[in-house]
């Protein structure tokens, strides 16, 4: 089981620089008003990812610090989350610090290393249950009454409340879609015609790839044709000779001639004979050009009609290039794409029908889904009170009554709804149910809500017997009970006292407390007390022993530590509980 052995707290709050030593069974924490026994209460939220907040810096420091110091072993889920973080645990000690600074700024450590504040709070989920005044007025709230309702039945409202969830957030998004669907019906017929004429034209015009590129480049030719063929006319005469000028000289004639006088000594020198070669290689070139420009100026075609077509074509093609893409390659991947949405939007009508048959069906799930919650939420409810009223007759409640009032609130119309019980209800992500706690504190009282029903004293009680059924079907390490035994006294605050030490056998309990009718169950109790300039120091929190326990019970009893009759209750209280430990 992991324990909470110590907490070191400087610069917060009132306290300068004090040390908590708590105890693994029950730990009571006492002091004067307005000493700074919440402050342990702060500190712990602060370890476990509570927020930051630099007003609780001391004034005059930079940052309050507070350390701790868990017990773990090994395998537990806190240890495992931990060592996921990557924090080091040293012989099952894991150490957790946390710093705030003046300027709001916070660091988180766990076993050495930095981790964030998120990391902190998923650890307390595992570790600690904190309660205090506010968490009462959370009590009082029905979504967190059947939160505990839930928590309380385990597997037997988790399993269907899972496939419940699951089914509740696919028919919200499909009720979205069809809302989308429907509501947009203008808007997608609009899309789908200009989609169909944007179609249209591209398949009257029918674009091939690269086409647009291909003709630009004809259309270049054919605009030239006579100077390309004059150019190519004099190119050849000036390489093969002009046959109407029969005293020109062309550059074949010039080459075949150094090629002959090379030739005719070419065996004399093999350097000369490899000029010669390479002669005879521009000389098969130069024939090779003549007869390419030759062959270029026969087929050239300077038809003005097929300019025109030309022309007529690429205009057409601009056309779609204007509207549809940057050139023809774009503007066949535009009609590829609209042909996709067009076969989307047509398909809507079968989709609309689709969707309004799987929301029909996910609504009947939900109804049979819903009832088996109802169900589930029904017989835990009847174990769940029946447990927190024995525990009420611990806490000198006897005649107390605690149930359950687990109803549904009928819908409009059926479309609106889901079937509980033959009847048309009104439904969210946890369900159809309403869940409030009544109590009915005597005879003959009718059971009403507990924010209406139950005194302070009483409410308090009611949350401590909450807490020591949930210590019994799903228990945490340690529990920290912020003055929520507010409001009793007497008897119920030695049954209170009786109660909180019966949970501390299977589970660390720590409670800052008013009362001596508790601190005297407690296995060990903690004073705090300020210094005269209003500080807390390092040896303003101790551990009571002896006569010192016995002073501060009687401070506790009546304000007096030196009271002969304080003292002799206190002592009788000290004897009453170990008597009953």
């Amino acid at each position: 089981m992991s324990v909470l052995e110590e907490m070191r707290i400087r610069s917060l709050g009132v306290i300068d620089d004090a040390v908590v030593e708590l105890s693994p069974g029950f730990t009571a924490v006492t002091g004067e008003t307005g000493a700074g026994k919440t402050m342990v209460v702060t500190s712990l939220g602060l370890l476990l990812g509570g927020r930051a907040d630099p007003a609780l810096v001391r004034i005059g420091a930079k940052a309050a610090v507070v350390e701790g110091r868990i017990t773990v072993s090994a395998g537990d889920a806190a240890a495992v989350r931990a060592e996921e973080a990557g924090a080091e645990i040293d012989e099952g000690a894991l150490l957790i610090s946390r710093t705030v600074s003046a300027e709001g700024r916070s660091r988180a450590h766990l076993g050495g290393r930095s981790v964030p504040v998120g990391v902190l709070a998923e650890l307390a989920d595992e570790l600690v249950a904190v309660h205090g005044q506010t968490d009462q007025q959370g009590l009082l709230k029905p979504a967190r009454q059947r939160q505990a309702l839930d928590r309380y039945a385990g597997d037997g409202v988790a399993v269907p409340h899972a496939k419940y969830a699951a089914a509740y957030r696919r028919l919200r998004a499909v009720v979205t879609e069809l809302d989308e669907l429907t509501t947009r019906a203008r808007e997608r017929a609009q899309e789908a015609d200009l989609l169909r004429f944007g179609l249209g034209e591209i398949a009257g015009v029918e674009p091939l790839p690269g086409e647009d590129t291909d003709l630009a480049a004809e259309a270049e030719r054919l605009g030239h044709a006579e100077a390309l063929a004059s150019a190519a006319a004099l190119a050849h005469a000036a390489l093969a000779g002009n046959p109407e000028d029969q005293e020109g000289v062309d550059a074949t004639t010039v080459v075949a001639a150094a090629g002959r006088s090379l030739d005719a000594v070419r065996a004399h020198d093999p350097a000369l004979a490899a000029l010669a070669d390479r002669i005879g290689e521009i000389s098969i070139l130069l024939a090779d050009v003549a007869g390419e420009l030759a062959g270029y100026a026969d087929q050239l075609d300077a038809d003005p009609l097929r300019l025109a077509a030309v022309e007529e074509r690429r205009a057409a093609l601009t056309a779609l290039t204007r509207k549809y893409g940057e050139d023809i390659a774009a503007v066949l991947a535009w009609a590829e794409d609209g042909a996709g949405r067009l076969t989307e939007l047509e398909g809507d009508d079968d989709r609309i029908g689709e969707l309004t048959a799987e929301r029909d069906a996910l609504r009947a799930e939900l109804s049979g889904l819903g009832q088996a919650l109802t169900d589930a939420r029904t017989a835990a409810a009847a174990l769940f009170a029946e447990a927190v009223t024995e525990e009420l007759a611990s806490l000198a409640m006897p005649h107390a009554r605690v149930s359950f009032d687990i109803r549904q609130t009928d819908a409009a119309d059926e479309a609106s709804g889901i079937d509980i019980d033959g009847r048309s209800v009104l439904y969210g992500p946890s369900g159809a149910d309403e869940v409030e706690l009544l109590l009915a504190p005597h005879p003959g009282a009718q059971p009403r809500p507990i924010a209406k029903g139950a005194s302070g004293g009483e409410l308090s009680r009611v949350m401590l017997a909450v807490e020591v059924v949930f210590a019994g079907s799903d228990p945490v390490p340690t529990y920290l009970f912020d003055e929520v035994d507010a409001g009793v006294g007497g008897k119920a605050a030695v049954e209170v006292g009786r109660r909180l030490a019966k949970l501390a056998k299977s589970a660390q309990v720590v409670v800052v407390t008013h009362l001596p009718q508790v601190a005297a169950f407690a296995d060990r109790q903690l004073l705090v007390e300020k210094t005269v300039d209003g500080a807390v120091t390092r040896s303003g929190v101790t551990v009571l022993e002896g006569e010192d326990r016995v002073r501060e019970l009687s401070r506790m009893l009546a304000g007096q530590e030196d009271s002969e009759t304080a003292r002799a209750h206190a002592e009788e209280l000290l004897a009453a509980a170990r008597t009953d430990g």
